[in-house]
């Protein structure tokens, strides 16, 4: 049974992901990513990059790949692989540049590995992640509606 603590829910356009999030992978991550979580700051938010085979990725304010909250995070890089269904945090060239975008991996994608931090997995709703409209930009693309920590939508 997992923690309700550290399920991330995300209602999609393309109807609702749920993410189990790893503090034991990157504390400082999942932490961080609750925080915004519960701010609403991911309500609303594009998933703005988004490659057939590859991932699916979310997280700027503007929309543009070119935003986010205005807090770096230090990389918490892991062993963890890089496959179908594993949410990483995105950044730019700086391996210390994380702070809200993340992707979700489509398929396999084992080169990022030890380079982007990985802190969740999907655990329900991998079929709505695949449903998410490709582009880089997406021209009208999906969103998350809202984010939410299972554990306060049972409160």
């Amino acid at each position: 049974m997992a923690d309700n603590d550290n399920i991330l829910i995300l209602e999609t356009t393309q109807g609702t992901v749920k993410i189990e999030m790893r503090p034991d992978l990157a504390p400082n991550h999942v932490a961080r990513i609750k925080e915004l979580v519960r701010e609403g700051f991911y309500d609303g938010i594009v998933f703005h990059r988004v490659i057939e085979g590859f991932m699916a990725q979310t997280g700027c304010p503007q929309g543009t790949g070119m935003g986010g909250s205005g807090k770096k995070l230090k990389a918490e890089f892991n062993a963890e692989p890089h496959v179908r269904g594993v949410a990483s945090m995105a950044r730019a060239a700086n391996p210390d540049s994380g702070d809200s975008q993340f992707f979700i991996c489509f398929d396999d994608a084992r080169f990022l590995d030890k380079q982007y931090t990985v802190w969740g997995k999907v655990i329900e709703g991998m079929e709505n992640v695949d449903k998410i409209k490709r582009g880089e930009p997406v021209k009208d693309p999906d969103k998350i509606v809202k984010a939410t920590i299972a554990a306060d939508a049972a409160a």
